[in-house]
C-alpha cells in the first residue's frame, strides 16, 4: 500500500500556520508556499540514491557522493500546484517540469484532461506531482492515471494538506504512489473544503478570490 509521509518539521508547520490565517496577503501566502515547497522537497528526495566519485580538493584527493539514478521532474496540477514548483526548483535546479491541468465534467463529475505537457523523457525519470490541496481525491488520482498511461513508474504525490477522505483515495487507487503531506486534517465539510484547512489554494495563490 502507498506509504503516508506526513512531514512535520516546525518550520514547515509554523509557514503553515501562517499560511492558515485569513489575514495573511497574497504575497505572503506565495512567499510562504514557495518555502514550504523547497522545504518539502528536501524530505521527499531523503532517499535518492548516491553514488562514490572521486574529487580533487585544495587539499587531497577524495572520495565522495553525487545523485545517482533517475533523473526528476516536477508536475503540478494546475493551477495551484504552480505556487510549488519554484521552491522545488532552487532545491533541484536541474529537474525538468511538466503541466498538468484537469477540470471536472458538470455532467459526469469525472476529471476531464485539457492540457498535458511533459519532458519527452518523463517515463525515466523520477516524477514529483505536486498540488497544495488534497480534498476528495478525484484529481490527483486522475492526474496519476494519466502519467502512468504516459509510461510513468516512479511517482511521488507532494500536497501540503490532506483530508482522510483524500488520502483514502490515493491509496485505493495508486497503492505504489508514496504520499508526502505536512498536514491531515480534520475531514471535508460539504462544499468539498478541507477543515480547517486554508481556503482555496489557488485563489490565495494568485488573489483571485
Amino acid at each position: 500500500m502507498s506509504t503516508l509521509h506526513i512531514v512535520d518539521h516546525p518550520l514547515i508547520q509554523h509557514k503553515l500556520t501562517l499560511m492558515r490565517k485569513t489575514s495573511t496577503s497574497t504575497k505572503d501566502f506565495r512567499e510562504l508556499l514557495d518555502e514550504i515547497g523547497m522545504l518539502m522537497a528536501y524530505e521527499v528526495t531523503r532517499d535518492l540514491p548516491l553514488r562514490k566519485i572521486e574529487v580533487e580538493t585544495p587539499v587531497s584527493r577524495a572520495e565522495c557522493s553525487i545523485l545517482a539514478g533517475k533523473k526528476l521532474a516536477v508536475v503540478p496540477i494546475l493551477r495551484a500546484g504552480l505556487g510549488m514548483v519554484s521552491g522545488i526548483l532552487r532545491l533541484i535546479p536541474s529537474a525538468r517540469v511538466g503541466h498538468i491541468g484537469l477540470y471536472r465534467d458538470p455532467e459526469t463529475l469525472k476529471p476531464v484532461e485539457y492540457y498535458c505537457k511533459l519532458p519527452e523523457d518523463i517515463p525515466q525519470r523520477e516524477v514529483l506531482v505536486v498540488d497544495p490541496m488534497l480534498a476528495t481525491g478525484g484529481s490527483a488520482s486522475a492526474a496519476l492515471h494519466f502519467l502512468k498511461q504516459r509510461g510513468c513508474i516512479s511517482i511521488k504525490l507532494v500536497c501540503l494538506i490532506a483530508a482522510p477522505e483524500g488520502v483514502e483515495v490515493i491509496q485505493r487507487d495508486h497503492p505504489d504512489v508514496d504520499l508526502y503531506i505536512a498536514s491531515l486534517d480534520e475531514r471535508l465539510n460539504e462544499h468539498g473544503y478541507i477543515v480547517p484547512g486554508l481556503g482555496d489554494a489557488g485563489d490565495r495563490i494568485f488573489g483571485t478570490l
